[in-house]
């Protein structure tokens, strides 16, 4: 063991998830019906208002996203029981390949009646995502959605308002930080998904991929450096 930080919990994988992750939120509002696609409480209101008005078939639109989400957290969690002690490849990197598997389908369905495929893919892709990649720099955070995010942002600068402790200032720094990459994604997403339309998600592989490579980097590291100590 050396001691060194996972490659899937530094900033730099963090940030470039975030994009991702705002990136999809807005190609499937824009693209796919209205429909977020990351975190699903707007979903979970649009079920039950459809459902309060007797727009059963409205009300499926949103329910099945949500289903898909719950999948896409059972699945992660038995890659990572499956693959955690993989020594060839990293469990998190087989989420990933199964998120750019996802976003490739997802960009040959045409819009109209198959939104409602499409959204399903992308919650799962964004569930496997949120439950995968929860810390940076040993910090709880979530690439999908804000809010949890800006609650703990705001909570460390109100404790490094009371402590002056530089550490929580950073702590705070990095949140807002992870939400502005978010905010990044989604101006992406949304210019993106204006001119290419449906096939604009394909741009979300580069920073899939890009996750993929600096996390074999990081295995590669990893091995040299137990190499260096026998």
């Amino acid at each position: 063991m050396t001691g060194k930080r996972q490659m899937s919990e530094t900033y730099i994988i963090g940030m470039i998830l975030a994009v991702v992750g705002g990136f999809l939120d807005a190609y499937t509002y824009i693209s796919r019906g209205k429909v977020f696609a990351n975190a699903q409480t707007g979903n979970i209101v649009l079920l039950g208002v459809n459902f309060a008005e007797g727009e059963f078939k409205e009300a499926a639109f949103y329910l099945l996203p949500i289903l898909a989400f719950f999948v896409g957290i059972i699945g992660a969690e038995m890659i990572k029981k499956r693959h955690k002690y993989n020594e060839n490849i990293h469990w998190r990197q087989i989420v990933i390949i199964i998120e750019i598997i996802a976003l490739l389908i997802v960009g040959f369905i045409p819009s109209g009646r198959f939104d409602m495929l499409s959204n399903i893919l992308i919650s799962f892709v964004c569930s496997l995502q949120v439950e995968s990649f929860r810390k940076v720099n040993g910090n709880a955070y979530a690439t999908t959605m804000c809010t949890g995010n800006l609650r703990s942002a705001t909570e460390h600068l109100y404790n490094y308002k009371q402590t002056k402790d530089k550490r929580i200032l950073k702590n705070s720094l990095q949140y807002y930080g992870i939400i502005l990459f978010f905010i990044v994604g989604a101006l992406i997403g949304s210019i993106l998904t204006h001119i290419y339309f449906v096939k604009a998600v394909l741009f979300a592989l580069i920073g899939l991929i890009a996750v993929f490579v600096l996390m074999f980097i990081e295995e590669v590291e990893v091995i040299n450096e137990n190499k260096k100590r026998v």
